[in-house]
């Protein structure tokens, strides 16, 4: 049975007033490295997506490595060091990532036991990984200590007294950061702001639950207090909420030097200040800029260190969907095309492609918006008020809402959604069976799979 989804309508914000825009390939929203050819056709990295789609079918991920990597270099350059630099590896993880990661001299943050496994299997050095998690098992933790990873955040007293005893079995000391929720208020979506109050991470400043818990890592056997961690939340594109969040912890920070003593005092020096920079979805978007956010936050944490006479702390970043996210297009063949009145009698037109929800389901949970064009051709239609949807059993299975879309598309044409890099193999599922796409790397002109295409003997295998 079909389960019916209300949609929230999303205004027509973007994107094209004429067919000739739309044929434009807008370069702050796909790879760095699209072009639209002489025939037509779009690539990326010099390789044809209409290669793409015949070598490997659809739908298919396509990531330019060479886009992945300069966003590495240019928060690492912005930051003063790629060890600061902790790739979020929530928003996409494969061993091919982490080895990418660790060549271009960043640091790992990992949210789980598989992601842990993933980093370790890739061969990433366990003294450059973060670990995260609200609800850390004792097996996590236990794989993490053995592992001896860099910094593990903690999220609850229980976990502090669990992790005391993980590190004490294991006979060494390992090193935290006390999770701070600051309650600094961003601009976004609820389901992805972290750090207002009433919410499952972290310990509230405000109460004075951060203090005491970074004093019961103190008073802790086999535990090293060395730090403060906050996130305010995801796509957000002003820098006030970090530097406020930053000089919330800051307080907390200055408090607790005054408490300590010797060495452990001299052990805090870390301020790990999260990621959730924005990035271009739509054309009409402009990304956060990163090396001014970057100057701009190590210049107030300088000063308000100053000013509070206590040392100056070390930053660490966890950006993900900024790396990622803009390194990738999701390619998928148009199926059905069928025009819809609408309740006010007009008429919408319906194009179904061969992924959907299952694939991407950010439209569904968060109202995400997206870009989308015609990539094997140039169209020369009337614009036409269309709707992009999924071909998954389900009304809310829609990837783009509302976009003008020319009148000669037809079934058998290629799109592309641009910026699907994060969040969208990571969450993907097998709803209808319809299995996950494959990760096509792209490179100076050729193609390779990173993650082949998933069969339905690899769902069966499951089964006993």
């Amino acid at each position: 049975m079909d389960i019916e989804t209300s949609l929230r309508p999303v205004p027509l914000r973007h994107r094209t007033e004429t067919t000739a825009e739309f044929n434009q390939i807008p370069a702050h929203v796909f790879p760095e490295h699209t072009t639209r050819e002489d025939d037509g056709a779009v690539s990326i990295a010099g390789v044809k997506l209409t290669d793409i789609a015949k070598q490997y079918g659809t739908a298919a991920f396509v990531l330019d490595e060479a886009d992945f990597r300069n966003r590495c270099r240019r928060l690492a350059t912005a930051f003063g060091g790629g060890e600061r630099v902790h790739y979020a590896s929530k928003a996409f993880l494969s061993k091919t990532v982490c080895k990418w990661v660790e060549d271009e001299g960043l640091s790992l943050d990992v949210a789980s036991h598989g992601e842990l496994q993933v980093a370790l299997a890739a061969g990433f050095p366990a003294n450059r990984i973060t670990v995260h998690g609200n609800n850390k098992s004792r097996e996590f933790l236990t794989a993490a200590v053995e592992a001896e990873v860099e910094l593990i955040v903690v999220d609850s007293l229980q976990e502090i007294g669990t992790l005391s005893e993980v590190a004490t079995s294991c006979g060494r000391t390992q090193d935290v950061l006390v999770r701070v929720t600051p309650g600094v208020h961003v601009d976004t979506h609820e389901f992805i702001a972290t750090s207002h109050e009433d919410q499952k991470f972290g310990f509230s400043l405000a109460s004075g639950a951060a203090r005491r818990a970074a004093l019961s890592c103190v008073d802790a056997t086999s535990v090293t207090l060395r730090g403060l961690h906050c996130h305010v939340g995801s796509q957000v594109f002003e820098a006030d909420g970090f530097v406020l969040a930053a000089e919330r912890l800051l307080s907390l920070w200055a408090g607790l030097l005054q408490e300590l003593q010797g060495e452990q005092a001299k052990a805090l020096d870390t301020l790990d200040l999260g990621g959730g920079y924005g990035i271009a979805y739509m054309p009409d978007h402009e990304a956060l800029d990163v090396e001014a956010v970057a100057a701009e936050l190590l210049e107030k944490v300088a000063e308000a260190a100053y000013k509070m006479g206590v040392p100056r702390p070390v930053v660490n970043v966890e950006p993900g969907r900024a790396i990622a996210g803009p390194s990738m297009v999701t390619l998928y063949t148009v199926g059905t095309v069928k025009d819809v009145e609408t309740s006010d009698r007009a008429v919408r037109r319906y194009v179904s492609v061969d992924g959907g929800m299952a694939d991407n389901i950010r439209p569904a949970l968060y109202q995400a918006e997206y870009d989308v064009r015609v990539v094997n051709r140039e169209l020369a239609g009337e614009l036409v008020p269309s709707r992009v949807v999924g071909s998954h059993c389900e009304s809310g299975d829609v990837l783009v809402n509302d976009v003008p879309l020319p009148n000669d598309l037809v079934p058998g044409d290629l799109l592309a959604i641009p910026a699907t890099g994060a969040y969208c193999y990571s969450m993907a599922s097998r709803y209808n069976m319809m299995l996950r796409p494959p990760v096509i790397v792209v490179s100076e002109g050729q193609s390779r799979v990173m993650i082949r295409r998933e069969t339905i003997e690899d769902a069966l295998a499951l089964e006993e």
